[in-house]
């Protein structure tokens, strides 16, 4: 894994799609084709409630990624310096290796270039010190940018926060 991940909280995603909305728009996508995508599930009864659970999928930016080990060119690369993986587009020869082989089909189809696209978790904008595009449009902070072992670490203690309040209230 890369150094960094998006973290979807469930509980504050209200499925406005302003993530995949903000994500083609910085990055031109094609109708069609989503470098990253909401899935949306339920409904299911929750005590008695119908409820909507949602969560974002981009890129997961795997340690030992069949999308870069299937491309025949090497378009496909790990960034040294932080571990994200993207596309070198003038070494792209739209042979599609990268789609099969991504067990996640992450890698998506450009039908204007005839090239693959890929989530790159914007790392123009991280380069300059901004979020991720996706993160940076989701209006209710349901969407989170960072290193897995910091958002690992503060959403365990949200949810032992959370369990003890509910012990000290109820």
């Amino acid at each position: 894994m890369g150094d960094y991940c998006i973290y979807t909280d469930p509980e504050k995603c209200i499925a406005c799609h302003a993530c995949e909305v903000q994500c083609k728009v910085k990055n031109n996508v094609p109708r069609g084709a989503n470098l990253g995508q909401l899935v949306i599930m339920g409904p299911k009864l929750v005590n008695g409630v119908p409820k909507m659970s949602s969560v974002f999928i981009p890129c997961f930016q795997c340690e030992n990624a069949w999308c870069v080990n299937a491309c025949p060119t090497g378009a496909i690369r790990r960034r040294e310096k932080d571990g994200i993986i993207y596309i070198v587009e003038e070494l792209c020869v739209g042979c599609k290796a990268c789609i099969l082989a991504c067990p996640w089909k992450i890698p998506q189809w450009n039908s204007k270039t005839g090239k693959v696209i890929k989530c790159d978790m914007c790392m123009d904008r991280i380069d300059e010190g901004k979020i991720p595009a996706c993160v940076a449009a989701c209006p209710t902070n349901a969407l989170q940018f960072g290193r897995p072992e910091t958002i690992s670490s503060q959403t365990r203690e949200a949810y032992g926060l959370n369990l003890l309040e509910k012990n000290l209230v109820g």
